[in-house]
């Protein structure tokens, strides 16, 4: 099974599958796929993390890049930022890791050549798709937006790549990228070195020179993919798993170990509703002020999830909403996919360009779009997170799964910046609370915390709800748009039965997986 937001991308993976690959094999090809026909929202310029279930045992990918050596403090300032990080431009840009991910998973786990693995995204790239209306919301937003905010020359080839008409396409139009095509090609041919150390890191080195940025190709030559341990909380009998820090996963487990004390009678219930949102102000609250590189954490991640923490925690909860406040430990633009097969093998992958299309830094001729993730980091010199050359930022993309008893249940993930560890709590919950089937966990309404008091929720948010939270000092806001509150995929084994269940919101655009 392939689970993903975008069908073709879907139909990419299945067709790995069905050649002889693997379900990593599968991931590698959808997320190369993804790029070219959901470039809104991940690039080859982004970064990805995994979660792979292989004979019994879960490994970790963490293949987020670092900040470029040239890119200090002092250089931003002099740049004029002085307060916090821009949003575009190439300042913001950090070394891209997903395409060392693919050659990282490929070289371990996968089955089948890189060459023949990428070879369906290559095809879309050079011959073209037709956009899905999702899809064609989302580039004529980033095109309005782009065209307002990127007035500098350095921003024209990400115009004469993505609105080669001078326009976004639309729903339905066929869109291409030779340039794209024939990046992926290299990649393949050289299991990414090309990226990272050769012809396309040379071209990603002269147009960073050129328009005074501060990655070079030794930054790139630097970066290698890290295999890291997962980190887990067990939730009412499952082991929930995310990825450690840089990674924000450590946010959701932090809530669930708040939510685990608590008892819920029935999903639509306004307790519910608000012990689970007072939960994640608390965990994110902290998340804010500690995530960082795990070696650059002034507390660990052991004592963020301790029992004890989260009893403290939990002590703050009351009747009325409140206004969170970072603890203090005792010391001791996204897409995601999901793919399992006939072996066992099963991957939660996600990558991200972060916002949308990224930087709008689109390097000539590639297809390359650099991700702005920089502008996570904070230019306190006080803070956790601060920026330094050489080290990993705060990461918003976080890749979910699920066991119990030793046995994988499968992997879950919810798009969406910093919704995704809310997402990932609400999925939980509903699930292994609530008892709702993977699809019918993903449809339900959500709710987002943005900060202090405040709270948006869907659209079809139930009303009754809503208008509880506030009495009970929620700052409600009803939303007219879903986009914010993340898509997601989960496939589920039932352990007892083997079948596989899958599901993908949101369904406007194709089929809900491909089997």
């Amino acid at each position: 099974m392939v689970a993903t937001s975008q069908p073709l991308a879907a139909q990419a993976g299945l067709q790995i599958l069905k050649e002889g690959g693997n379900a990593i094999d599968a991931a590698i090809a959808t997320a190369a796929c993804l790029t070219v026909v959901e470039p809104t929202s991940n690039g080859i310029g982004s970064d990805a993390f995994a979660l792979v279930w292989v004979k019994g045992e879960l490994h970790g990918l963490n293949a987020s890049g670092q900040a470029p050596q040239n890119l200090t403090l002092e250089a931003v300032s002099e740049a004029g930022y002085k307060e916090e990080m821009p949003k575009y431009g190439l300042i913001p840009v950090t070394v891209p890791g997903a395409p060392g991910a693919w050659a990282e998973l490929s070289k371990k786990f996968g089955k089948l050549p890189l060459t023949q693995v990428l070879a369906p995204a290559i095809e879309y790239a050079e011959n073209g798709y037709p956009l899905s209306p999702t899809l064609a919301k989302y580039w004529e937003k980033a095109y309005k937006q782009f065209s307002k905010k990127l007035k500098g020359e350095e921003f024209t080839p990400w115009f004469d790549t993505f609105t080669p008409n001078g326009k976004a396409p639309k729903a339905g139009e066929m869109w291409s990228s030779k340039g794209h095509a024939d990046t992926l090609r290299l990649i393949a041919e050289t299991n990414a070195e090309a990226f990272y150390k050769g012809e396309l890191a040379d071209k990603i080195d002269a147009f960073s020179k050129q328009h005074g940025g501060f990655i070079r190709k030794s930054d790139l030559a630097a970066f290698t993919p890290e295999w890291v341990k997962p980190i887990s909380v067990n939730y009412r009998g499952y082991d929930v798993w995310e990825i450690p820090p840089n990674g924000q996963g450590l946010i959701a487990l932090q809530a669930l170990n708040i939510l685990k004390g608590f008892d819920f009678n029935a999903k639509e219930d306004v307790e519910t509703y608000h012990k689970q949102i007072e939960a994640i102000k608390l965990a994110f609250i902290d998340g804010l002020k500690y995530i960082t590189q795990a070696d650059s954490m002034s507390v660990s991640v052991e004592e963020l999830l301790s029992e004890q923490y989260a009893a403290t925690r939990r002590s703050l909860i009351g009747d009325k909403a409140l206004t969170p406040e970072p603890g203090e430990p005792p010391k001791g633009g996204t897409v995601y996919l999901s793919t399992a097969d006939g072996e066992g093998n099963m991957v939660s992958f996600i990558q991200s360009n972060y916002m949308g299309f990224g930087s709008g830094i689109v390097i000539p001729g590639t297809g390359i779009s650099l991700q702005n993730r920089g502008n996570n980091f904070s230019l306190d010199p006080t803070h956790d997170n601060y920026l330094e050359p050489g080290k990993k930022t705060y990461h918003t993309i976080i890749p979910g799964f699920l066991t119990k008893d030793g046995e994988a249940v499968g992997p879950f993930g919810v798009m969406g910046g910093f919704m995704q560890p809310q997402g990932h709590v609400q999925v939980i919950m509903n699930t292994i609370d609530f008892h709702l089937n993977p699809q019918a966990s993903l449809d339900a309404p959500r709710w987002l915390w943005t900060e202090d008091k405040t709270v948006l929720v869907e659209p079809h948010f139930p009303d009754h709800i809503a208008k509880a939270l506030a009495r009970k000092g929620h700052n409600i806001k009803r939303s007219l748009d879903e986009g914010g509150f993340g898509r997601g995929q989960i496939i589920w084994r039932d352990n007892k039965s083997g079948v596989l269940s899958g599901a993908t919101e949101p369904r406007t655009d194709g089929e809900v997986a491909s089997w």
